[in-house]
């Protein structure tokens, strides 16, 4: 009786691929049923936390957690079982014909192995937005819109997509036109230069995409001259940040969720605040009333979701200041740096393997190609399933990292003095992202990158600070 120890390489590699799929589905599944369980067990605000949340913020962010929870569970079961349909049907391969025939219709044969590449590409992200988009729609416009967080009309969303979709082929198809040739002509050490390249975009993009990318998308203005820019600009000078401009991004017309981040490279550092930060700012604070924005001034005049608010949003001067110290504090730290030294090593040394496995004309056999070896098939077979293991090791690696970056930026905001500040602003920002206060330990383990509420607010002081 044969055995799967019996099978050819090829079918091994296929197994192989498709049992540790599953077993990593089926770990998450596990973790996300823990954590579920405490968001049904949890029924009470905890004693520690009774004076930081009151019981109808805890019960929304435990409604709101579980629905997520669930949302997730069904889209994780429908992903992985369209995967596993797509290796078994023979869906990658069916699809490369597809390209190629696509690519025959203007002339192009077998020998145009870029263009066909290319038509792959283009034809594969189309049916993932399509198999994605009823996902999408229904996160958006139930889970999100059933718990006060979307801002967004169907049009607006629908244009949305539809635009993000046309940006991100107009970056996807050039960048990788060019990484297929430099692989092609790259000879022995084509790994190097494929590395050098991808490391260049990665930068390239990395710079332009605040100025030139999320204006496609979102409305950037300066903050206007007041306090607190000049507070801003303060702190920056006072720990060397080389503060160039700071904007107000308009996240307020898709979500009410907050955000605040730094871009930039060298002595050209810019600061975005989302708007739903600054309790200023933020659209949900205009007394109930909608806002009234003149037509010249927008974009979207009639796209924008226009029904009233009362709930009390974002943080106040002080605490975005505290909020900002702590992003700081990722810089002063080097954690930036270090993060994008990890990313590279860990970019060059994938495409070392890769330069090493690309012969290997079982991996493509595996995967239902066999009288061909496309390049960009090898990058997806090697990169995707080959390097999964590697991957899942390598991503909660990266997170454990992130945590202990995190309490040191929040170390760092403390030692700027502002730990009073940062203490009630992230209880505000958790109240108004209704985060759930209360994590499974071995969930929480694998999953956050940012500890816990209840963590960060002990490493502060365990108390807020008068």
């Amino acid at each position: 009786m044969e055995t799967i120890l019996d099978l050819p390489i090829e079918n091994k590699i296929f197994y192989a691929v498709l049992v540790f799929s599953w077993t990593v589905y089926l770990w998450e599944a596990y973790l996300a049923y823990r954590q579920r369980r405490t968001y049904r067990s949890t029924m009470h605000v905890p004693q520690e936390l009774g004076k930081i949340m009151d019981t109808d913020t805890f019960e929304k962010s435990r409604l709101y957690q579980l629905d997520k929870s669930n949302f997730s569970f069904w889209s994780g079961l429908y992903s992985e079982t369209e995967g596993t349909l797509i290796l078994l049907l023979g869906g990658i391969p069916f699809l490369w014909k597809v390209a190629g025939t696509v690519t025959a219709r203007f002339g192009l044969g077998a020998d145009y192995e870029i263009f066909q590449s290319l038509s792959f590409l283009m034809l594969a992200t189309l049916f993932s937005a399509f198999t994605g988009l009823p996902w999408s729609i229904y996160n958006t416009f139930v889970i999100e819109e059933k718990h006060g967080f979307n801002q967004q009309t169907l049009g607006f969303f629908l244009k949305d997509a539809v635009k993000k979709f046309i940006v991100t082929q107009c970056i996807l198809l050039p960048v990788t036109s060019l990484l297929l040739y430099i692989i092609k002509i790259g000879g022995d050490f084509f790994f190097i230069y494929a590395w050098l390249f991808t490391l260049g975009v990665s930068l390239v993009l990395v710079t332009i995409y605040a100025d030139y990318i999320a204006p496609l998308f979102d409305k950037f203005t300066p903050l206007p001259e007041g306090e607190l820019k000049e507070e801003i600009e303060s702190m920056s000078k006072s720990i060397n940040f080389p503060l160039t401009k700071v904007y107000v991004v308009e996240g307020s017309k898709r979500s009410s969720h907050s955000n605040a981040y730094f871009y930039g490279f060298f002595k050209n550092k810019r600061i975005v605040l989302f708007d739903t930060l600054m309790e200023d700012y933020s659209p949900l604070n205009k007394d109930g009333e909608p806002e009234n924005v003149p037509a010249e001034e927008t974009d979207t005049p009639t796209e924008a979701k226009a029904k009233p608010k009362n709930k009390k949003q974002g943080c106040n001067n002080p605490e975005v200041l505290a909020v900002l110290g702590h992003e700081l504090g990722h810089w002063k730290l080097g954690h930036t740096v270090k993060n994008i030294v990890i990313s590279q090593m860990n970019s060059f040394l994938c495409f070392f393997l890769f330069a090493v496995l690309i012969g290997r004309k079982e991996l493509f056999i595996a995967f239902g190609f066999y009288d061909s070896q496309p390049t960009l098939i090898g990058l997806m077979i090697i990169f995707q399933f080959i390097f999964s293991p590697y991957n899942e090791v390598l991503s909660f690696c990266l997170t454990v990292l992130s945590r202990r970056f995190e309490f040191q930026a929040d170390a760092f905001a403390r030692g700027m003095g502002r730990a009073s500040e940062l203490y009630s602003a992230l209880i505000k920002l958790n109240k108004d992202n209704l985060g759930f206060p209360v994590a499974d330990w071995l969930f929480s383990m694998w999953h956050y990158s940012h500890p816990p509420l209840l963590e960060r607010l002990r490493a502060l002081g365990g108390t807020k600070q008068d």
